[in-house]
């Protein structure tokens, strides 16, 4: 029996972009297995029916209320009108209560010295200027209350930033101050941020067997938990600011520590 805690999210109308695979995946599966109604959003079609038969199957009693859209945040050019088509689709009956941004794409590492303009400009295309004309168009697709939300996704290479990742920590933080901005101005709507540290991801198969153990061991040590984060835990922090309608401008980090280490 749903309690005045776990009913909170019951009939939310929930949008996870970035929803088919990681956070964005776990984030979609928390919120159906508390009563939601998800769409899940992805650049390709076909991990977006991968992603929505593998959540039908883990919730089956939900399986009537997930459903994806296809959207492509990589080009600028085009990025606004995919966001306001995609909104405009999923909110033709209801409007939306909660937005979660977990979208990402590949991260290129290097000397901040040695970026052309057009690959510094393109690293921030998914991260930073997808979620600027997000919370742009949010407002109108949305019911307009304190139990409304949007939540973006940061990281602690931000605060922490490794050798070489300048220019990553830049659109991260600028991702955070991005997020307070807009709590501002579309109160009473909240906007937050979620910061991870190192998440064990579907992004970790792209290492080697024989390497994979010697990166994770990396990432434990330079936690103080010895732990490497996984999407189910990362997406507690979501839920909490979908449910919790007194945080807004904030910044929840989910790090095992590593700030600390």
């Amino acid at each position: 029996m749903a309690s005045k805690y776990t009913k909170l999210l019951s009939q939310a109308r929930v949008l996870v972009l970035g929803g088919s695979s990681g956070i964005g995946f776990s984030v979609a599966e928390h919120a159906l297995e508390l009563g939601a109604i998800v769409t899940i959003s992805s650049s390709r079609t076909s991990k977006l029916d991968s992603a929505l038969e593998r959540l039908r199957g883990a919730v089956p009693d939900a399986a009537q209320s997930v459903n994806g859209q296809v959207c492509d945040l990589s080009d600028p050019n085009t990025t606004r009108e995919n966001l306001e088509s995609m909104l405009q689709t999923i909110t033709k009956t209801k409007p939306l209560d909660h937005i979660v941004f977990t979208a990402g794409d590949g991260i290129k590492i290097q000397p901040v010295g040695d970026f052309e303009v057009s690959a510094l400009q393109k690293l921030g295309n998914v991260r930073f200027i997808a979620p600027a004309l997000l919370g742009g168009l949010a407002a109108k697709y949305m019911n307009v209350a304190r139990t409304s939300s949007i939540t973006f996704t940061s990281g602690t290479g931000g605060h922490r930033p490794a050798k070489n990742w300048t220019a990553v920590a830049g659109y991260c933080s600028g991702l955070e101050g991005l997020a307070r901005g807009l709590a501002v101005e579309l109160a009473p709507i909240r906007v937050n941020t979620v910061s991870p540290g190192a998440v064990h991801t579907e992004m970790f198969s792209e290492i080697p067997e024989d390497r994979l153990e010697r990166v994770l061991a990396g990432f434990r040590d330079r936690t103080l938990t010895k732990s490497v984060g996984t999407p189910e835990e990362l997406s507690e922090a979501y839920i909490y600011f979908m449910r919790c309608s007194y945080a807004t401008g904030s910044l929840v980090e989910v790090n095992g520590g590593t700030l600390l280490a």
